[in-house]
Parts: structure tokens; sequence; C-alpha cells
């Protein structure tokens, strides 16, 4: 019994400092709307998503096409990755996912963010085995989570993500044995 977990990394955003009240802006509603289409086309028992506005945005179209009620799971919030705004963002990247363990005053280490996201993961792979998942998410906690069952999605694998990204992973019971790319922003 095969379960199909197509994870969803939300679409362009308008930057405000509000984490969770950060929405779309007018291209990321544009593209929230080819992700429904797409995902409309697949077998969908559910809908998750990410507490962040955002990453709801992105898949709120296929729980209303499918008459679902999203639920809403914190375990798929993106990684925090400092206390404060990092002065440059790409190296502050760089250097987490080099060092697993390494983390920056009030943020997450990979190793932290991903045993938070595979947790959430297993469990819903769990829940609903035999069914097709949709989950609303970002960028970083996505790949950790893919990279928890694969060391072949990392760092490198993480920046060539577009927003939206959607990605389908295939288990067996809880072993992945099979990703796909099934649209790209």
């Amino acid at each position: 019994m095969y379960t199909k977990v197509n994870l969803v990394r939300h679409a362009h955003s308008t930057y405000t400092p509000d984490e969770y009240g950060r929405p779309l802006s007018e291209k990321g509603l544009k593209d929230a709307e080819m992700v429904t289409d797409r995902l409309a086309k697949e077998k969908i028992d559910i809908v998750y998503a990410s507490p962040y506005k955002r990453a709801i945005q992105t898949v709120e179209g296929i729980a209303q096409a499918f008459d679902f009620q999203m639920v809403i799971e914190p375990g798929f919030k993106e990684r925090k990755l400092a206390g404060q705004t990092a002065a440059d963002f790409s190296a502050a990247m760089e250097q987490v996912w080099s060092d697993p363990a390494f983390s920056f005053p009030g943020g997450e280490s990979n190793q932290m963010a991903q045993k938070r996201g595979a947790a959430s993961l297993q469990q819903v792979i769990k829940q609903h085995q035999g069914q097709g998942i949709v989950i609303g998410t970002h960028g970083n906690i996505m790949v950790l989570m893919m990279n928890y069952f694969d060391a072949q999605y990392d760092f490198g694998f993480w920046q060539q993500l577009t927003m939206p990204d959607i990605y389908q992973l295939t288990f067996q019971e809880q072993e992945l044995v099979g990703v796909k790319r099934l649209w790209r922003g």
C-alpha cells in the first residue's frame, strides 16, 4: 500500500516581519491557483498546512476543490533560522547546512528542525496510509524532511527550489520509495 505525500512549498509572499501573518503576493495568489489546478489531477484525501498564512493560502484552493477541512500542523512551519534577522541570509543558510548541529542564538539547528518536521510527517503518513496527502509548507523544512529519508536532498537541492514547488513523495509504510517533481513555479 503506497502513500503519496505532495509537499508544496508556498508561493511568493509579500515580505513582512510577521512570520505567521505574511500573505501571498499577487503573483503568489495566481501561482496558488495553478497549484490547485495541478493537484486537482491527483488522488487527494486530506490537506495539511503549516500555521503560516502563506502556506495556508497556497493550498487552501485544493482543500476547497475537494471540500476538505484543512488541518493545521505546527510541525510543518518553517525552521527558525535565528532570533533576529540574519545580516547575510545566504551565508547563514550555508552555515546551518554545513553543520547540522549548529544553531544561531534563538534559532533551530538543522537537526532540531528536521526532527520536528520528520516526526510530524511520519505521524501524518501513519494516520493516512494508502492515501493522497497535500502538505503546504516551506522550502527549508520541506528539504529537511526529504533529507531525513534521503541525504541527496541537501543545501544544493534547497537552492534550486522555486516558489511554489511541488514534490510528490511515495512511501511504502514509512520507507521513501519514490520522489518526483509535479510542478514548479
